[in-house]
């Protein structure tokens, strides 16, 4: 379903959440389309919220070596970012804005995302961070230790991006062990189930929207400009 937003900073954004879960090649096929459409002014901006069924995705650092047990379907894309999971009880969020009519600055829209994820989780009692080395949102796992609980992995193509973040609410964490989660084997992976806290989909989207306006003024913020 599409939840539109009636303020004027969200006008030109569509803004769809979807029930069920949408194979991730057709999703994939969607964002290229939309992004291409986007850049010649023939579509609105888009930011999906959606679930996938299970699968491991590699972008363009992935290392085969940390394809440790491919028992899900494994597709390449054109992110940037090693392998990662994605499946039931995950919630990804994709986000496909035109840097030019924002800052085109890069890295802002990154660090914007993850403020916004972090900005989301602490609504529910969370506290996370992102680390300057290692991509990703992070927390501390039921064993005090740090542990990812959102992956973060985004193209830009003619300044419109691509892909986004996946938040993890709660998939089966045994399906992280298929690969080396983002190249990163030195810490385990969470969610907000592993840590006692139960958050439906639908009140996780109602948290990122709920923030979404702070997150698009972040992206007029920056004077910096990165291609």
């Amino acid at each position: 379903m599409t939840h539109a937003i009636p303020t004027k900073s969200h006008a030109d954004i569509e803004w769809r959440r979807s029930a069920g879960q949408v194979p991730y090649r057709a999703a994939l096929d969607e964002q290229e389309l939309r992004n291409g459409a986007i850049a010649k002014g023939e579509a609105a901006q888009l930011i999906w919220m959606l679930e996938h069924p299970p699968v491991y995705t590699g972008g363009t650092s992935a290392d085969t070596s940390e394809l440790v047990d491919p028992r899900f379907d494994v597709v390449q894309t054109g992110r940037g970012g090693r392998y990662t999971y994605h499946g039931p009880g995950q919630r990804v969020t994709y986000v496909l804005l035109d840097l030019t009519r924002r800052s085109r600055d890069v890295r802002n829209f990154v660090h914007s995302m993850e403020d916004w994820v972090i900005g989301a989780l602490g609504d529910f009692g969370v506290e996370a961070w992102s680390v300057c080395d290692r991509v990703g949102i992070w927390t501390h796992g039921k064993d005090g230790q740090e542990a990812k609980i959102g992956a973060i992995g985004v193209r830009v193509r003619r300044w419109v991006t691509m892909h986004g973040f996946a938040v993890n609410l709660d998939p089966d964490l045994t399906h992280f062990s298929g690969i080396v989660p983002c190249g990163i084997a030195d810490f385990g992976v969470t969610s907000l189930a592993d840590l006692g806290i139960s958050v439906t989909a639908e009140q996780w989207d109602e948290a990122l929207l709920a923030r979404a306006d702070s997150f698009l003024a972040a992206l007029e913020s920056s004077e910096t400009q990165t291609a």
